[in-house]
């Protein structure tokens, strides 16, 4: 493993930067927040004219076969940014379950018009229960009419609003089915739920005799099962990574401060209990950028303790990313917490992503399971 970003990465790590600062300064952000969707169509076909929704992905399908490293990358940009953007679940999440388990002409149908920047998904995956596994899903499926039939309802289901098709978990013959689902199908509601982040837009999905297509199922049984956990493995990366991205902001943002705010006559980032926020900052953002890259690595390589070193980092950085944002308010005092300093919107987008794909003690539990197999 490198422990330095190669120079194409880095070169892909100042363009993202460049990119969001002049597309996706904070005004847009508090523009887009404003708006019904949250989401501007024009933001995303300039993040598809970068070719970033294809960077995992085959060459064959238009993507441009990279890897996960590379999209941890551009996740720490877009945390940075605090993007407001379906990247994450139409790329790392719906579009590492189509490769993962969509056959060849599924890929060509659902993955290529991704990769091109034309379509978004995400993935419905919980319900009451709000339980990130295979076996907590128990969404109906009967065989109707040569396909499923889907009744019921899915929960806090990111960025369904913009996306154009869904791929779902039900359970049919009791096996877990994974199937694609258009967006506007009868059959098909789509409800905005109420969410501490506003920048990342959660949504209900019911399900009312909506008719699935034998031809839309990607997979059954434990393919996948397969499928589901390595696209949430791989999603959990890139959230970490823009967690790092949030961290690194409001790092710079207390130090700026610190060094411009003045009591008694000088800087507080001359007195000591300042200094020591700050401090235990850098120490938080950068503990969690070594073992969100690690985790990246890891799955690129296939390596025996892949999932464990997800679980290592999501565990640390959902406890990292609200012990940050708690800090950079602190040092700010009573002017962090007003609307109209941004330190609040990235604590609540960290305060969202803390619990999104599993808490910390989701993933120490998961680490412990690991480690007794």
């Amino acid at each position: 493993m490198q422990f330095e970003l190669t120079e194409t990465q880095q070169l892909l790590k100042n363009s993202a930067r460049e990119f969001f600062a002049a597309e996706c300064p904070m005004a847009e952000v508090r523009r887009l927040m404003d708006t019904e969707s949250g989401f501007d169509p024009a933001l995303w076909s300039k993040i598809a004219a970068q070719g970033w929704p294809g960077l995992l992905f085959a060459e064959q399908y238009g993507g441009a076969e990279l890897g996960l490293v590379e999209a941890a990358v551009t996740m720490e940009e877009m945390g940075r940014a605090l993007a407001p953007t379906p990247f994450l679940s139409t790329v790392l999440l719906a579009g590492t379950l189509i490769d993962a388990a969509g056959s060849e002409q599924q890929k060509k149908t659902w993955l290529a018009p991704i990769c091109r920047g034309e379509a978004r998904s995400t993935l419905a995956l919980l319900e009451a229960g709000v339980r990130w596994e295979a076996d907590a899903v128990a969404l109906p499926a009967t065989r109707s009419n040569g396909g499923m039939q889907l009744n019921g309802r899915k929960l806090f289901v990111t960025d369904a609003g913009a996306a154009d098709f869904l791929v779902v978990a039900a359970r049919g013959d009791g096996a877990l089915a994974l199937a694609v689902v258009e967006a506007g199908a009868r059959g098909v509601e789509i409800q905005p739920m109420p969410a501490m982040d506003r920048t990342r837009r959660y949504y209900q999905v019911v399900f009312d005799q909506a008719l699935v297509p034998e031809g839309n199922v990607l997979a059954r049984g434990e393919a996948a099962c397969s499928a589901l956990e390595h696209a949430l493995d791989v999603a959990t990366v890139g959230l970490c990574a823009e967690m790092v991205g949030g961290m690194q902001k409001e790092l710079e943002t207390a130090v700026q401060y610190a060094q411009t705010r003045k009591q008694f006559g000088k800087p507080i980032g001359q007195f000591q209990a300042v200094q020591h926020q700050c401090a235990d900052m850098l120490l938080l953002a950068e503990s969690s950028r070594s073992a969100a890259y690690y985790a990246a690595w890891a799955m690129s390589q296939q390596i025996p303790e892949r999932r464990l070193a997800v679980s290592v980092a999501k565990s640390y950085s959902s406890d990292a990313a609200r012990e940050a944002g708690n800090r950079a308010i602190q040092v700010h005092g009573g002017m962090g917490f007003t609307w109209e300093n941004d330190l609040h919107l990235y604590y609540r987008r960290a305060k969202s992503s803390e619990t999104l794909f599993g808490d910390a003690i989701f993933h120490r539990e998961r680490i412990a399971r690991l480690l007794m197999d």
